[in-house]
This record gives structure tokens, C-alpha cells and sequence, in this order.
């Protein structure tokens, strides 16, 4: 798992007019945005006011810092972001590089840059990936091949091995397999592309941080997988479509919770 961003490099823009005394601030905060956000969203003016096409070399971090009058640290943070977004990528030892634009959720066309520490846009994209992957579990469950079951059965176990031996890396990547192989097993092109765009979107609440680390609720997840895993290899779609539903809605209360506690402590 990437490192979290530098809280403290953050670039606050914060809400006006000034919060009254007496007040507790809480539009303010609902107004923050972090640093690496902002230039995150510059960056991708900055390819557009260039008009670089995927496959064009971005400057370095450092001439990025300078052109757009911020630090590399928080440009650094800016990157991560996009690179998880899919539209740019980092190769060691060349450089950055603009990406092909495949994500249908990251465009304009679908509400402009998501904000991964505003709670309604992680409402709303959670939202999002319940009814999608309700239905691709479901669809699984009456569709999937021997060697897609296999496929999700090998994403399950991996990712009760990360868990018992604390590796957060093959958690992760078991967890991304997990979602993906249902997704396949439903036989549908455009479940498959919306679970893999959602994800992606996600991944920019991990890339500040939040379920950074294994634990209790991370056993929970183990045991949800398993859950739609046995429904789905059952043929049980209403099933595997409900324990679909409660995973999701637990990690919901999840990231709430810990977008709560960096925003108000």
C-alpha cells in the first residue's frame, strides 16, 4: 500500500466568510480541500492547456512544484492520485506520462474531480458500487464457470493469508482481485468496467491513508468475501446479491468513520 500523503503539506482553502464565534466550524471544514487535491486538478488543466495526448511526458515532479508554484512534496502526493485515477503513470527511471483516459467515472461527464475526504462524494460512490456489484454478484451466482469460481475461491483465500500474516499489500491486491473476478464471473462488459472505475475512484480514500493498516474490521471483510464466495458458488443470486450488500454497507460505515475522525478528531 502506497504511503499516506503528508497531512502536514495539505494546502487548505478555507470557507468564507469567516466562522462567527460561538460557531463549531463545521461548514468550514466541509469547505477544506486538501493540497494534493487542488493540484491534482491543475495538473490535469495543465495537460489540457498543453494539449498532451496519452502517451506525452509530463515535466518532472520538481518542474511541475515550480510551475504550478507548490512543493514536490505535495505534487508528489498529486501524482499518487492520478496514478490511481488512471490518467497518468510514473515509470521509474523516465518519467511521468499522460495515460489513456479508459475510466468512464473519472471524466467531467460524471461530476468533475471526486473528493476522497468529502463524505457525501464517498456516500455517493459507495452507493454507486452497491447496485453494480449487487447485480454482478447475482449474475455470478447464475453464470459463473468452474474456472471463474476458482478465480474468486483463490481471491477469497488470499485474502484471509494476508490478514492472518499481516501483509497489507497481498490483502490489497486480493481484495482488488476478489471484487474484479465476481465482476467477470457476471458475464457482463459494462458491470465489469463499472466495478474496476469505482474501485479505482476508491482508491484515492486509501491513498490518503484511511485502512492503511489490518485489522478487526479487515477480519470482517475476510468473512464477507467468504459469505458472497459460498453464495455465489451455490447459485444462490438473491443471497450472494444481500451479503454483497452488507459488505459494502459496513465498509461505508468503515470509511465514514475514519473520514470523520481526520476531519473533526
Amino acid at each position: 500500500m502506497d504511503d499516506p500523503p503528508a497531512i502536514e503539506a495539505a494546502l487548505p482553502v478555507q470557507a468564507s466568510p469567516a466562522v462567527p464565534a460561538g460557531v463549531d466550524g463545521s461548514d468550514e471544514r466541509r469547505d477544506y480541500r486538501p493540497g494534493y487535491e487542488i493540484v491534482a486538478e491543475r495538473i490535469l488543466a495543465y495537460i489540457a492547456e498543453e494539449r498532451l495526448a496519452p502517451g506525452d511526458r509530463l515535466p518532472t515532479e520538481i518542474d511541475l512544484a515550480q510551475t504550478l508554484d507548490t512543493s514536490r512534496a505535495v505534487v508528489r502526493e498529486a501524482v499518487k492520485i492520478l496514478s490511481a485515477l488512471g490518467r497518468v503513470r510514473a515509470h521509474k527511471g523516465r518519467g511521468l506520462f499522460v495515460a489513456e483516459d479508459e475510466g468512464m467515472l473519472i471524466t467531467s461527464r460524471w461530476g468533475g474531480f471526486f473528493r476522497p475526504v468529502d463524505i457525501d462524494h464517498v456516500l455517493m460512490l459507495f452507493e454507486f458500487r452497491r447496485v453494480q456489484e449487487m447485480a454482478a454478484s447475482s449474475l455470478a451466482a447464475t453464470r459463473a464457470t468452474p474456472a471463474e469460481l476458482r478465480t474468486i475461491e483463490v481471491a477469497v483465500l488470499q485474502c484471509r493469508h494476508g490478514f492472518v500474516h499481516g501483509l497489507v499489500d497481498v490483502f490489497n491486491q486480493a481484495d482488488d482481485d476478489f471484487h474484479a473476478a465476481v465482476s467477470v464471473a457476471s458475464h457482463n462488459t459494462f458491470l465489469v468496467s463499472a466495478v474496476r472505475d469505482a474501485r479505482r475512484l476508491q482508491r484515492q480514500s486509501s491513498a490518503i491513508g484511511i485502512h492503511e493498516a489490518l485489522g478487526a474490521n479487515t477480519e470482517l471483510a475476510v468473512e464477507e468475501h467468504e459469505a458472497i464466495y459460498r453464495a455465489i458458488r451455490d447459485g444462490r443470486p438473491e443471497e450472494a446479491a444481500q451479503a454483497t450488500a452488507a459488505h459494502l454497507d459496513r465498509t461505508l460505515e468503515d470509511y465514514r468513520r475514519e473520514i470523520q475522525r481526520r476531519l473533526f478528531g
